[in-house]
């Protein structure tokens, strides 16, 4: 049966979380497989608003097992509060469709107040990130300090992995003037959680291989985008894991061959939260219209997104480096009743033309975004489910974007509703 990747194509926030609730309904194993509690969807199952962070969103459907793969950083803390909110909404979460990879290195208090302690040391060259001690956790992973699920069954390995980060850490708090980490406050922590997370703890590639073996159908979920991958993104604005259609295999435990389609996510217009760069961000009446129609604020830390054009050049750039078999493109209606549209696609650089975002974090800084001009529609988009039901205008734009990323659009989102879709192609289809 075919395996599909989920990722974000822009710079994240792009309704990740409606697409994949929508494809869960076909599929059969849902797995997050980088990220941790920083970025968030949306899902709005009849009456009902789910904010999640950490759980795949395949959690909301009864008879889905969802898996946290160890490509994410968890924080304990938060997936348990995240576990209790849902659970009051009436989801039912148990061992028995959730597991957490015995290997995913977990988030600590430690890694969070080294975040916010470098964040205000770095003044204006701040990264702006959440806080939330992703990147630290990240590091501490790479750093083979980390603390992992598996190691909260086992006090002696866990007491060990402490030391080394413990000495890390001191150091580290000691040259930015902070206090030493209080460690018997932390293993004291971690004593009172383990009894709570470890029943979720399994070898998770086991299960996935085996289900593939049984003929399931695996759905693999991103979180935040390709421009901010920290590899590919706008450098050093990134996050601290790769967010590209390559890493759902090394992030679950599967090879890259169980990965049959890629589906990069598409917001019709262009948002990025925080610092970096941004060729085609609008500060003008256009794109307060993009911000406000849209309701652009971040869904777990509330901050407004800034808002441009759409940028071909970038969706193309991206699809090409996740492998990216098709697109879905979300949010069109935002665009209803504007007169003019535009589409970046290319950028001018001091006299010369690209058609590529360069790495360079000082030329990304100075490009500026070559426009095509397209009319606009005066009807609405919202909830349409057919081809029929779109403005000409609209089938226009859509086909245009089609030609300008070099990749087909799969599957049309036309409101935060899942069944307000236009499927084109099905990326379960064998």
């Amino acid at each position: 049966m075919a395996n599909v990747a989920v990722v974000g194509a822009q710079w994240g926030d792009e309704g990740k979380g409606k697409i994949v609730d929508w494809l869960s309904e076909r599929a059969d194993v849902i797995v997050r497989f980088q990220g941790g509690h920083n970025a968030g969807h949306t899902l709005v199952i009849g009456e009902r608003v789910f904010k999640l962070s950490l759980l795949p969103s395949g959690i909301v459907r009864p008879g889905k097992l969802a898996v946290i793969g160890n490509g994410v950083v968890l924080d304990p803390w938060a997936l348990l509060d995240e576990i209790a909110t849902v659970r009051a909404q009436g989801l039912d979460v148990t061992p028995d469709n959730l597991i957490v990879a015995e290997n995913t290195p977990l988030i600590l208090p430690v890694h969070q107040h080294l975040d916010v302690l470098r964040e205000a040391a770095a003044g204006q060259a701040r990264i702006g990130t959440t806080g939330r001690g992703i990147g630290p956790a990240y590091e501490d992973k790479v750093g083979r300090r980390a603390v992992r699920a598996a190691d909260l069954a086992d006090p002696a390995t866990l007491s060990s992995r402490l030391d080394r980060l413990m000495a890390h850490h001191g150091a580290l708090r000691a040259g930015l003037g902070a206090e030493p980490p209080d460690r018997a406050a932390l293993e004291t922590a971690l004593a009172e959680v383990a009894p709570r997370l470890l029943p979720f703890v399994r070898p998770a590639w086991q299960v996935l291989r085996d289900r593939r073996r049984a003929g399931d159908r695996l759905l693999f979920e991103g979180a935040q985008g390709a421009l901010l991958d920290v590899d590919f993104g706008t450098y050093p604005y990134v996050t601290s894991s790769s967010t590209l259609g390559g890493a759902a295999a090394a992030g679950s435990g599967v090879g890259p061959g169980a990965i049959d389609f890629v589906l990069a996510i598409v917001k019709a217009y262009t948002t990025r939260v925080g610092e970096g760069p941004f060729p085609c961000e609008l500060d003008e009446a256009v794109g307060v219209h993009l911000a406000t129609v849209g309701r652009e604020t971040g869904t777990v830390t509330g901050r407004a997104r800034r808002c441009g054009w759409f940028d071909a050049v970038l969706v193309r750039q991206t699809c090409a480096i996740s492998g990216a078999n098709g697109i879905a493109l979300t949010k069109l209606d935002v665009l209803d009743g504007l007169d003019t549209l535009k589409i970046c696609v290319a950028y001018e650089l001091d006299g010369s033309r690209l058609d590529h975002l360069p790495a360079a974090s000082d030329l990304q800084a100075r490009v500026r975004p070559v426009y095509e001009t397209l009319p606009g529609w005066r009807q609405s988009t919202a909830r349409a489910r057919s081809w029929a039901d779109l403005p000409a205008e609209a089938v226009k734009y859509v086909r245009r974007i089609e030609e300008l990323i070099d990749c087909p659009v799969a599957l049309l989102s036309t409101s935060p509703e899942r069944e307000d879709t236009i499927l084109v192609t099905d990326p379960f289809a064998d």
